[in-house]
């Protein structure tokens, strides 16, 4: 079994790296790279926790930046074939289906596979690496958040050069140190 996992994981990975650039890095391809780290991760041990926190910052990197490509390409929905500003439930709809279209096409893989829903992988309840992936999911947000404010409080620069890569990663870094250390505490 676990010979499986390192041969899929190696070749999901070595696939999802020759794809990226014509695929864009779109999200089947993230899809099978992302549960290839997750069947990695748990064969070296690493807990469902923890890697349900870099899943999570992946996916919200991937919707972030779907959004913007697609604002670049002037891409937008409008509400029952009205204008581009259409509204405010137009300006829901496109995060709202990019954010469900990246989630769905990651999670529920994950769930079919038996990654996700197993009834002793939980923690308070709650699947640990959908809960990780929550996790993740916020505060790769809340530090994108963070740089945007920081970056407009000093007139548009960033105070040091790669601050928009290094924030999201040290803040993920950071909660699964955390993570880490309340796992061996037995939470």
């Amino acid at each position: 079994m676990k010979n499986k996992i390192i041969i899929f994981s190696s070749a999901a990975l070595l696939l999802s790296f020759v794809m990226a650039p014509s695929a864009l890095a779109v999200c089947p391809v993230c899809a099978i790279a992302v549960g290839a780290c997750v069947g990695l991760s748990r064969y070296l041990g690493v807990d469902d926790l923890i890697s349900g926190v870099w899943v999570g910052g992946l996916l919200m990197s991937l919707v972030l930046w779907t959004l913007i490509w697609l604002k670049s390409k002037n891409y937008q929905f409008s509400a029952k074939g009205g204008s581009a500003s259409g509204g405010k439930g137009a300006k829901i709809i496109l995060p709202l289906s990019t954010f469900i279209l990246y989630y769905g096409l990651t999670i529920i893989p994950l769930y079919l596979t038996n990654f996700i829903g197993h009834p002793y992988n939980r923690i308070w309840g709650i699947d640990k690496l959908l809960l990780g992936t929550m996790i993740g999911s916020i505060i790769f947000l809340s530090s994108a958040s963070l740089y945007d404010y920081l970056k407009k409080k000093n007139n548009n620069k960033a105070y040091f050069p790669f601050q928009k890569v290094a924030m999201p990663l040290f803040f993920l870094g950071l909660a699964s140190l955390i993570i880490h250390l309340l796992l061996k505490c037995k939470l």
